[in-house]
């Protein structure tokens, strides 16, 4: 037997979820998780997600909560939820960059807030999974927010209105601190073998290894990738390895789904996207492969984009030493094209501070209405 409840299918940059009023929502805990399982169509042993609105692959197996916010310093605030494909959980260790995008758009849509003046808006939101504070600012007409434009975002078709996000002191959004450890670079041990790994914590906790030091280019292509059974476990060892040593868990069989990420990043170099298309080595500053929910994403987490920048702008760590860029804006090849991402970088004793870090993406309600969910 189902119930319906309602809902939005959104899309927030490259990837999409399913969006929620908090007041149609019951209180944090098993009632919660269970609506958000079933309506993305979870467990399902054959990946799939076929009996609900997921997509069987991270990027597309999400949920978000959005309410007005109680908050003197903030006009929204919402609740992410990665939601697993093979089995009946959600995790909310950390937050979701891409999606980010959309909950302004879907909060105007939705009457949790107004917006009456047309022309570019600026609206405050906070996330709870990270304690953190956004500053989006978007085009709304009408009091909706534009989704006609010529921002053209690798990995999604065609174009849309850019949607500027600005995290605020993102650093330290689980673990504290920018470098967990007090290192740009730390040894892990995984009992057969050791790795350089940098351990960085902005937006959300990342673990950056070279690509040379697994054997690969690091412009290997997701299908190929995660049809590699031996290399995909040898990173989530490492990404299980580095969980423990930020203090995110005590044990590597206790790191959480969701975070840390791990990316395998090289020098710029020549890459082939998804659809074909080359990437120069003069066209980016970095070459990245991002792991999110054991697969290959097909482009970048948005927080992945963000901590990568603020990677860059620490001496010693992987990524500043791989990336050839000089700028303000960190230009990452990914599979689905060139992202780039800024962050304002402070380092005062060793010790780097985030001031603040950027990214534009776009979004828009893909349907809204009501989703099923099985009691």
């Amino acid at each position: 037997m189902s119930t319906w409840i309602s809902a939005t299918f959104m899309r927030g940059g490259t990837s999409k979820g399913v969006f929620f009023d908090e007041r149609d929502l019951p209180g944090p805990g098993p009632e919660r998780d269970h609506i958000f399982t079933s309506a993305l169509g979870s467990p399902d042993p054959f990946g799939r997600q076929l009996d609900g609105m997921g997509g069987g692959i991270s990027s597309l197996s999400k949920v978000v909560s959005v309410s007005a916010s109680s908050r003197a310093d903030a006009d929204l605030e919402y609740t992410f939820g990665q939601v697993a494909v093979d089995e009946a959980a959600v995790d909310y260790s950390g937050n979701c960059g891409n999606l980010s995008s959309a909950v302004v758009p879907f909060a105007l849509l939705a009457g949790i807030i107004k917006i009456d003046a047309d022309g570019l808006a600026r609206v405050v939101v906070y996330n709870t999974n990270t304690d953190k504070h956004i500053v989006v600012r978007l085009q709304v007409t009408d009091g909706l927010a534009d989704t006609t434009g010529d921002f053209v975002l690798p990995g999604v078709a065609g174009s849309g209105s850019p949607i500027e996000l600005q995290y605020l002191s993102p650093g330290g959004s689980k673990t504290g601190a920018v470098l967990p450890t007090g290192k740009p670079i730390d040894v892990l041990d995984l009992g057969d073998r050791t790795i350089e790994a940098s351990l960085v914590d902005a937006a959300n906790p990342m673990v950056f290894v070279d690509a040379a030091d697994l054997g690969l280019t690091g412009t290997e292509l997701p299908k190929d990738l995660d049809a590699d059974p031996a290399v995909m476990g040898l990173l989530d060892r490492i990404r299980r390895a580095g969980a423990v040593a930020m203090g995110l868990c005590s044990t590597v069989e206790d790191a959480p789904l969701a975070v840390p990420k791990i990316a395998m990043v090289a020098a710029p170099t020549t890459s082939v996207l998804l659809d074909g298309a080359p990437v120069l080595p003069e066209d980016c500053d970095i070459v990245s492969r991002t792991v999110s929910m054991g697969l290959v994403h097909r482009a970048i987490p948005g927080t992945a984009a963000l901590c990568a920048a603020t990677a860059a702008n620490i001496p010693g760590t992987v990524v500043e030493r791989l990336s050839s860029g000089t700028g303000a804006q960190l230009r990452i090849a990914t599979p689905s094209g060139v992202v780039a991402s800024g962050a304002e970088v402070t380092v005062e004793a060793g010790v780097p501070t985030v001031v603040g870090a950027s990214l534009f993406r776009t979004a828009r309600a893909l349907m809204r209405g009501q989703v099923a969910v099985e009691l």
